[in-house]
Parts: structure tokens; sequence; C-alpha cells
């Protein structure tokens, strides 16, 4: 089950603070976008405005810049208890409107709780499992007047995840605390805020405490305090850390002139990929080493952090020659199920380091015995504190939920490791690794020049194939991997059924379905897979499948068995050749969605960082 929310609360020096929260809201859309609310505080009384519907028509109708006060909290949903509506959506109360709350995550036992208060004669209003948390604070609240210390009582009794940010009617304190769902501080001389990611304060402040598993913080106006959470309840203070400088500037976090985040992201590819590449040399040989030093390798990761790891699957047995496990997380526990221990290291491939099925798989092997390592793009994330080692790529803020950036970074990180590891294993000399090296930094002026040529193709060629039901996505050797992340792309923004797949295996069942017209997207550079993958051309060809080439430019064999074709520089028909591939691949989801009216930035039914299993 998946849930993935905005949450951002503000407490305010002065001025009000519903037009910020409303702001910050909308940096945050891209976390959930079928409901949002805001409540704020003043002169004893909880003001609330929500409906079903994204922040700007909510905010049309509604005005959510005249809620009243200088405190205050907001949350934009992505549904998983109940479906949208004004009563689904948060902020959620109490009995008595005392308290307000917003809440990312899921409570397991959230059923268990409701009954349990339903007896004690508490009425709901909603069908989310988010409103047990108002009603256990009330009662909580009859035994003590801090607002602090009974949302510490009421957080032990609660199975799952969150992150939570509270106020009542008192109108001084704002409590938020966090379990395996992001949460971070804002820290400034204007007000204190938490948020579920940077951008819903970045404008207002760059200085940033991250929470981790069981803490709470306190803001008031007068500033931040932090605190441990016992097994028993009990507040335990920290001293508050020092904060963190956010390097991001607003410019980056936001569209830049660009149609959709998606489309800017692409473009913001080759930089991305070029600062990845700056990643220190101590930092991979380290990670590298740790790798040799072990007998079995396996990664694991989600979605397209999968692909990323799958394709590094080729590049360690090619470069390295070590044959690496890749596991898709939300099987690894059924797959691996105690059978790894100590001689094996397991890389967590994750963009957001929150994803949950990975957190959970790793927290099983970390029991097992297993050395953990991470690959991720978010510093003090929840996968940094579990690992043994993190490289962190440098893609920046992803805003689109579909990953661009994160793809294309992950894989150079992947095969500067491998290069590194072929050292220590000795399948490559110096001079080898050397001319990798130079192959693999040639990369972010190759996806300049892709992105210059190509884009333009590729959206003519989406416009061809637009009304299409269904894709074949075909790849051999480490393009299979390419493939699969081009199918997953085109089905998340376009809704269009598409299957990536083995160019070998198409034999073996998905030939079945191909008829006058299907469509066949080969992914096919001029490395030692090409012959092989050119029989498969020429069987589609054969039943009138419309054929639409990747390859090399000057493979004019290719180009003349296809009806579409889009050359790329020779250059990337290597064991790097994912990295640009996957470009006109991306650029073909995101012009088959625009194409077919669907924003490519919120897919429906889907959100940037799965928190919850």
């Amino acid at each position: 089950m998946f849930s993935v929310c905005g949450i951002i609360g503000a407490v305010l020096v002065s001025g009000q603070v519903a037009p910020l929260i409303r702001q910050s809201l909308k940096r945050l859309e891209y976390r959930g976008y079928d409901s949002s609310g805001i409540a704020t505080v003043k002169e004893g009384r909880i003001h609330i405005k929500k409906d079903k519907g994204k922040i700007d028509d909510i905010h049309r109708r509604l005005n959510f810049d005249a809620l009243p006060g200088l405190i205050g909290i907001g949350h934009t949903r992505w549904a998983t208890h109940g479906p949208p509506s004004k009563s689904n959506a948060h902020p959620h109360i109490d009995c008595f409107n005392h308290i307000a709350v917003v809440h990312n995550g899921i409570i397991e036992n959230y059923q268990e709780l409701r009954e349990s208060l339903v007896d004690q004669g508490h009425r709901f209003l909603s069908e989310t499992d988010t409103e047990v948390i108002p009603h256990l604070i009330e009662v909580a609240l009859q035994k003590t007047k801090r607002l602090d210390k009974a949302v510490a009582k009421i957080l032990p009794k609660i199975e799952g995840s969150y992150a939570i940010a509270v106020i009542d009617t008192s109108g001084k304190t704002l409590v938020c605390a966090r379990k395996e769902s992001p949460l971070l501080l804002g820290l400034s001389e204007s007000g204190y805020y938490c948020a579920s990611d940077v951008p819903a304060f970045l404008p207002m402040t760059r200085q940033t405490i991250v929470l981790e598993d069981d803490e709470i913080a306190c803001l008031t106006a007068n500033g931040a305090a932090l605190y441990r959470l016992t097994p028993k309840g009990v507040l335990a203070q920290l001293p508050l850390r020092t904060p963190t400088t956010v390097q991001w500037t607003l410019d980056m976090a936001e569209k830049g002139g660009y149609p959709h985040f998606m489309l800017k992201e692409i473009h913001e590819q080759p930089r991305a990929l070029r600062d990845t590449l700056r990643i220190r040399k101590d930092d991979l040989c380290k990670f590298a080493g740790v790798l040799n030093n072990h007998q079995i390798i396996c990664a694991i990761a989600a979605g397209t952090s999968y692909h990323a790891a799958l394709a590094s699957k080729y590049m360690f047995s090619q470069i390295a020659g070590r044959f690496m496990h890749s596991v898709v997380a939300s099987e690894g526990p059924e797959i691996i199920d105690n059978s790894l221990g100590g001689d094996a290291v397991v890389i967590a491939v994750t963009q957001s380091g929150e994803t949950i099925d990975t957190i959970h798989a790793i927290k099983n092997l970390k029991r097992q015995g297993c050395t953990i390592l991470a690959i991720t793009n978010t510093v003090d994330s929840s996968i940094t504190r579990l690992a043994d080692g993190v490289l962190y790529t440098q893609a920046g803020p992803e805003i689109g939920v579909a990953a661009t950036k994160t793809f294309v970074t992950q894989l150079a990180c992947l095969a500067s490791l491998s290069i590194h590891l072929g050292e220590l294993t000795g399948k490559l000399q110096p001079k080898e690794a050397s001319q990798l090296f130079d192959e693999l930094y040639r990369f972010p002026n190759l996806l300049q020049s892709i992105i210059r040529n190509q884009e333009g193709l590729v959206k003519e060629t989406a416009q061809h194939y637009v009304a299409k039901p269904s894709f074949f996505f075909l790849g051999r050797g480490i393009s299979r991997a390419t493939a699969m992340e081009g199918a997953l792309k085109i089905k998340e923004l376009a809704y269009v059924h598409a299957e990536g797949y083995p160019a070998g295996e198409s034999k073996h069942g998905p030939i079945a379905l191909v008829e006058e017209g299907f469509p066949i997207v080969f992914v096919a550079p001029n490395d030692r897979t090409r012959r092989f993958i050119l029989g498969n051309v020429m069987e589609m060809k054969s039943r009138l499948a419309q054929i639409i080439t990747i390859c090399s430019s000057g493979d004019n064999h290719l180009a003349e068995l296809s009806d579409r074709v889009i050359m790329m520089p020779p250059a990337l028909s290597n064991v790097f050749s994912p990295i640009g591939y996957v470009v006109p691949l991306q650029f073909l989801a995101y012009y088959a969605a625009v194409q077919r009216g669907y924003s490519p930035d919120q897919p429906r039914n889907l959100a940037k960082a799965v928190t919850v299993l």
C-alpha cells in the first residue's frame, strides 16, 4: 500500500501564516494532489479550510489566505485510506475542535485504535487512518496540559509510519514527530517550520535539521526544542543539532521556464551527470574496496532505481569480472530469506533514501549480518542512517514524479564503481581503467548533444504513435535495462500498456501479440549484442510490426529495417550505453503524455517517494 503526502507547519513571529502555508503546499504538490487543507489558530480557536482537488482550485473556492493566525499546518494528500473527499482531506480534528493534525504515512493498527475510541464515545468524520491521532491526543490531554507530552504519550500506541504536525487551541506550540516518513525542520529569525521536503520552506530559510525516527520537535515563535521519544512515551530532551545549509536555490526547485518539471529535469541531466562524475575518487575507492572484500554482491532497489541496479549487473560482470545479484526491493525478504550473511555486501539504490520497500529489505539484511552500502540523492535520509557507507549522486531536486536525473546519475555512480572494482579485481589494467573513465567523462557533452539533436525527432515520433494502445520495448544485454526503463516511463506518463523485455525472449510468448502496425521500440547500440538483435528486428518486421529503432549513427542496415530511427553518437556503443540511450525514451514518454493531454509531472495513482509498504 502506498502513501505519499506533503505536510508543512509554521510558527511565525509576525504576519499571517495561511498565505505562506498555501504557497508551501503548492511547492509540495508533487507529493500528492487529490485534496488539500490548512488549519490555523487564533484567539483560542482552530480555523480549517479543506477540500478535494488541487490546491489552486480549492484556494479559488475557499480562499485559504483568509485563515487568521501566526501558527498553522497544511497538507496535500495522496489517498490511501478513503477516497479523495472533503471529509477525508487533512487536517483532522478531535471531538471538540481543540486539536488539528496532518500526517504522512500509514497507521497499520488504526482499525483497532478507532474501534476502541468509538467505544469510548468518540465521533469520527472520515474514513482515514489519520483521524485516530487527534482523538488519541484528546484523551492524553486529559492527564497533561502540555501538547508535546500528550503527543509523546500516544505515539508508542501507533504501529506503522508517520510524519505528523500537531497544533491545538493554545496557539503557542507546533509539535511534530516522525517514524519512517521524512520530516525536517526549517529555522529562521522570522519563524520556525517543519515540512516533508525542502522546497516547502526554501524561500523562508535554508537552515534545516533533519528529524530522525522517534524524535519530536516543539516549535514556537521563540525557537525550537528537540526530544527523543522513549518506548514508554516519555520525552528526553536533546541538544538542538547544528543546522545544515541547503545549497539548492528556489530556481532549482521550480520549472525554470519549462512547461513541466519533467522536461526541465531531462534537460538538466548533462549538469547532473557532470556533478555526479565529480564524486571524490577516495570515496569511490573506499566503496569499491568494501565490494571487493565480500564474496557476494547484491543490489536492491525499486522502480527506476531497480533498472539502474539491473544495468549495473552487466557493468560489474563485464568491467570488474564480478557477478552481482539485482533484486526488486519489495521481493527482497522473500527472495533472500536469511540466505545471506557476513560474506555479502548489499548496495541499496534509492533516489529519495526513504523508499520503504528498500528500507525494510535493508533492515532485514542488516539483521542477517550483511554489510550495507547506499547510493542516494538525499543527504540525511533514512537509508543513510542504516548504511555502513554512502555515495551521494548529485542530481539535485527532482520534482517530477517520473525519475529522469535519478536514472542517469545512479548509472554514472555505479559505472564509476565498476571501474574501480575492476582495478581491484585485476580485471582492468590501469591504462584500461583510465580509458573507461575517459569514455564516461565524455557523457555529459554527449547527453547535451542528444538532447539538442534528438528532442524534435522524438517529439514527432511520439505524435505519430500517440494513438497506439500497446508497445514493446526490446533490448539485449545491458540494453534490456534501458528497454525496461523506457516501458516504465511510457506506462507511468502516457497510460499506455508497454512491456520491456529481453529481445531474445520475445519469441517465447510476446511475439504472439504482434500484428500489423504494432509498435516495437528496439534499443540497439552497436555493441556485442547487435548481431543478435538484428535477427529480432527482422522477426518483428516480417510480422508487419512498426519498428522504432534507437541505434548507433551509421548503422544503415538497422535503419533500413526500421520505420522510424533515432541515431545516437557512436561513442555510446559500450557498456555505459544506458546513460545516453535512455534519453530518447524519456522524451518519447514525455511527449506521448503531453500529446494525450496528461500532466507528465503528476501521473495518476503515482507519487514521488513511496514511504509505506
